[in-house]
C-alpha cells in the first residue's frame, strides 16, 4: 500500500512538471499536455541509431564507415550527426567547410556522393572551434527541424550518430523518427566501456526499440613493426556484453594507423583500398553483418 501511495504521488507531482518547467511555453511536451509529439513525415525506410555508453570508443567512425558501406550497396542514406557538442562527422567526410544552402523553405543536406547526404549543427556554426552552448530545449527543436526542414528526398536508410550517453538527443530521435529499427552500441573491450555499453543497451530496451548489435571497436592490434597482435585495451568485452544480455554481436575491429588517418584526412576507412590493411576486411564483416540485422 506504501508503494502505491508513493506512486500516485510521484505521478501527481509528474503532472505539474510541464507547467512549473520554464521553458514550458516552448517545449513542444508541454504543449501536447505531455503526450509524445507526432513521428515527423519523412520518406525513410529504416532509420538506425548509433550510440555509446562513453566517449572515445569510434562511435563516429563506425557511423560514418556504415552510411558509406551502405551507400556502397547501392542505398540511398542519409547521415544525421546528432553530437551537437562534438560534431565530428563533416571533418570525417572531409566537408568540414561547407554549410547548409536553402532551396524554397526546406534546408538542403551536404551531398557526399550521389547516394549518401549529410546533416550535421556544424554547418551553421561560424568555425570549427565555436562551441555550442545550448540546453536541452534547444536541442530538441533542432532535431525536429533537421528531420522535418531538411530536403532529405526519398531514402532507404538514416544513419544517426548520438552523443556518448543516454540524454535528450536519444530520446528525442527516437520519438520522433519514423520507423526506427533500432540501436548499435559500439564500445571498447574494457571493464570500464562495457560497463557503459550495458547502459545503452538497457536504455536502449526500455525505449522499446530492438538492439540490433554490440559493435567492439579497438579489438586489439597488430604491431606494424614485428606483426605479434598486443591487446592494448583487452579483447573479447563486446561479445561478452552481447551474450550475457543475449543481443546480437556484430565483430570486433582491430585498432589500425590507417583507420585513424582515414578520419583525420576525411575519406572513411570502408573506401580505402581493400587490401590495404587487415582491418578493412573486419570493418565490411561488421557492416555486412549490420545491414543483415536490419534488413533480416
Amino acid at each position: 500500500m506504501a508503494k502505491n501511495n508513493t506512486d500516485q504521488q510521484a505521478s501527481e507531482e509528474c503532472s505539474h512538471e510541464c507547467t512549473d518547467c520554464p521553458s514550458a511555453s516552448t517545449c513542444a511536451e508541454a504543449k501536447s499536455g505531455g503526450g509524445l509529439p507526432p513521428k515527423a513525415n519523412i520518406d525513410v525506410k529504416h532509420v538506425v541509431l548509433v550510440l555509446s555508453g562513453k566517449g572515445g570508443v569510434g562511435k563516429s567512425t563506425v557511423s560514418v564507415n556504415l552510411a558509406f558501406a551502405l551507400a556502397n550497396h547501392g542505398y540511398h542514406v542519409g547521415l544525421l550527426d546528432l553530437d551537437m557538442h562534438g560534431p565530428n562527422i563533416p571533418k570525417m567526410l572531409g566537408i568540414e567547410d561547407q554549410k547548409f544552402a536553402m532551396m524554397g523553405n526546406k534546408i538542403e543536406p551536404v551531398h557526399v556522393t550521389g547516394t549518401l547526404s549529410v546533416v550535421s549543427i556544424a554547418f551553421v556554426l561560424p568555425d570549427t572551434s565555436t562551441p555550442l552552448i545550448w540546453r536541452g530545449p534547444m536541442k530538441m527543436v533542432a532535431i525536429q527541424q533537421f528531420l522535418e526542414d531538411v530536403n532529405w528526398g526519398a531514402l532507404d536508410y538514416i544513419v544517426v550518430d548520438l552523443p556518448p550517453g543516454t540524454g535528450d538527443e536519444a530520446l528525442t530521435i527516437a520519438q520522433l523518427a519514423p520507423n526506427v529499427k533500432g540501436a548499435v552500441i559500439v564500445t571498447t573491450p574494457q571493464d570500464v566501456a562495457t560497463l557503459d555499453a550495458r547502459k545503452s543497451v538497457k536504455f536502449v530496451e526500455k525505449l522499446g526499440l530492438p538492439v540490433l548489435g554490440v559493435i567492439e571497436n579497438m579489438s586489439g592490434m597488430v604491431c606494424p613493426h614485428c606483426g605479434t597482435e598486443i591487446d592494448l585495451f583487452g579483447k573479447g568485452g563486446g561479445r561478452k556484453v552481447a551474450e550475457e544480455l543475449n543481443v546480437p554481436f556484430l565483430g570486433a575491429i582491430p585498432i589500425d594507423i590507417e583507420m585513424r588517418k582515414a578520419g583525420d584526412e576525411g575519406r572513411p576507412f570502408i573506401i580505402r583500398r581493400k587490401d590495404s590493411s587487415a582491418s578493412w576486411a573486419s570493418v565490411d564483416a561488421v557492416m555486412e553483418a549490420l545491414i543483415k540485422e536490419v534488413e533480416g
